[in-house]
């Protein structure tokens, strides 16, 4: 850990000691939150009740605060089974309208993953259990630790009867984990209602790059999925009667998955890499100020090398060019035991993380024409199709804006460090979809460690990191008044 700076002066001084002096309640606040078995991935009605019951302690906690709060109704979800659960209702809070103030806008989830003690939990998951200063629990970090550090900033203003720095705004959802249902719809219409006087949207749903070093996130990769079916029959065959006289799917699959990525990682599409956003100066620097150990990284990840050496090398293949895994083949034999059969029918999956400049319509073009011309040359008799089943667009901030100012400077007066500027390989639809369709500033300011273990076993958040992340908050709050 950094050494903590001297306590400010003034009001962020008084905010400061509330928030270490009552530190014990809000984690408390915390395990009651972390006790709903708000799961949001297992449609079945028991968990659904349970989501509708931690929206409504959120609503109940924020209207405490005198909020205005909505909780919109999203109507419900219909299954392939047929049967039919609620959405859980999207908050939409706010807290102060202001003109002469910015009005900055929270996201975050409550819903979460799947938990069971007996998949490998050290401690029952829905019971927030402290060991060595680890908060374990499912949702501490992801996201239950993060929509509440921001809650407590704005209820220790409350509590010490101080105005608030900016107007506020919360968007909460309880469906992220299931693919956000109904959320973008909601903002296309709030565009010029709840969003209209919106002028900076802070999400905090993912993690440092460090143990210790605080981080603030600028850009994710977006995803595009393909499916690549090759089928001869819709009945298997039995390989001592039909080997040899035909061309196998698994063959043809196997050809055209093996055509797609070198071993260096390098993807073989011709073109793929044509739009990719050169790398600037500014941005190596960026890379190298990072705060890194390679080999510890390497050992936490239980892996025995990497494709690269460099840290700077790693991360920029981890977060600003593409990479092309894949994932599975639907229709093969993957049973323990000895099974003589050829398949009639596979499916390949992969898919192609994307950066910045790359086009989702020219990617999705580019994929088939490779597939097609690979397969072509096999002279086949076998029929190929190609689906792009999933395609979400990557995300990039502009970290001269404002709200990145005020939250490196609300950070080093809380940690007493600069944080690290990372992006982060996965994606994150909602931050591109806030950017898009609001086209107002969006920042990532996350307050988990590396090590919080989100949607795994024994998640957790440290009271360190959810403590001083309530701090960062109430400094950010000041700060982002000041360069207003």
């Amino acid at each position: 850990m950094f050494s903590p700076p001297p306590p400010p002066p003034g009001v962020l001084g008084k905010v400061f000691q509330y928030i270490d002096v009552h530190q014990d309640e809000f984690v408390q606040t915390l395990k009651e939150w972390v006790a709903v078995e708000s799961d949001s991935v297992q449609p079945v009605p028991r968990l659904r009740q349970e989501l509708l019951r931690m929206m409504a302690l959120a609503e109940e906690r924020l209207r405490s605060l005198g909020a205005h709060v909505d909780a919109v109704n999203m109507g419900s979800q219909k299954l392939p089974d047929g049967q039919t659960l609620p959405i859980p209702p999207i908050i939409l809070a706010e807290l102060g309208n202001n003109p002469e103030k910015p009005t900055v806008c929270f996201y975050g989830h409550l819903d979460v993953q799947p938990a069971r003690q007996a998949d490998g939990w050290r401690t029952d998951p829905y019971t927030l259990t402290e060991v060595d200063g680890k908060l374990y629990g499912r949702g501490t970090t992801d996201n239950k630790g993060p929509v509440l550090a921001w809650i407590n900033a704005v209820s220790t203003f409350r509590a010490l009867d101080e105005d608030l720095p900016v107007n506020i705004k919360f968007v909460i959802e309880g469906m992220e984990e299931a693919g956000s249902l109904a959320l973008e719809e909601l903002v296309k219409k709030e565009k010029t209602g709840f969003f209209s006087n919106v002028d900076y949207i802070v999400i905090s749903d993912n993690l440092w790059i460090s143990q210790s070093k605080p981080a603030l996130t600028y850009g994710t990769r977006g995803n595009s999925y393909f499916m690549v079916e090759v089928k001869c029959r819709d009945q298997d065959f039995h390989s001592g009667t039909f080997g040899g006289i035909l061309n196998e799917p698994m063959a043809d699959l196997v050809a055209l998955l093996g055509s797609l990525v070198d071993s260096s990682g390098r993807i073989l599409i011709p073109g793929i890499y044509d739009h990719v956003a050169p790398l600037t100066e500014e941005e190596r620097k960026m890379y190298e100020a990072i705060d890194l150990d390679l080999e510890e990284y390497r050992h936490s990840s239980q892996m025995q090398k990497f494709l690269f050496d460099t840290k700077e090398e790693l991360l920029m293949h981890l977060w600003r060019f593409p990479s092309l895994s894949i994932h599975g083949i639907e229709g093969a034999f993957d049973e323990p035991g000895a099974k003589t059969v050829i398949p009639g029918r596979v499916i390949g999956k992969f898919s192609i993380r994307l950066v910045p400049h790359m086009n989702m319509s020219v990617v999705e073009k580019q994929v088939k024409q490779h597939l097609e011309s690979t397969f072509s040359k096999r002279n086949s008799s076998n029929q190929m199709t190609i689906s792009m089943t999933l395609g979400l667009h990557p995300w990039i901030a502009n970290i001269r804006d404002n709200q990145y100012l005020a939250a490196k400077r609300a950070i080093k007066t809380v940690f007493g460090t600069e944080p690290d500027m990372i992006r982060d390989g996965s994606t994150i639809p909602i931050a591109q979809i806030f950017q898009a369709t609001i086209q107002k500033s969006v920042m990532m300011l996350p307050l988990g460690a590396v090590d919080d273990g989100e949607h795994s076993q024994n998640e957790k958040i440290n009271r360190w990191n959810y403590i001083e992340g309530s701090k960062v908050f109430a400094a950010f709050f000041l700060e982002m008044a000041k360069l207003h």
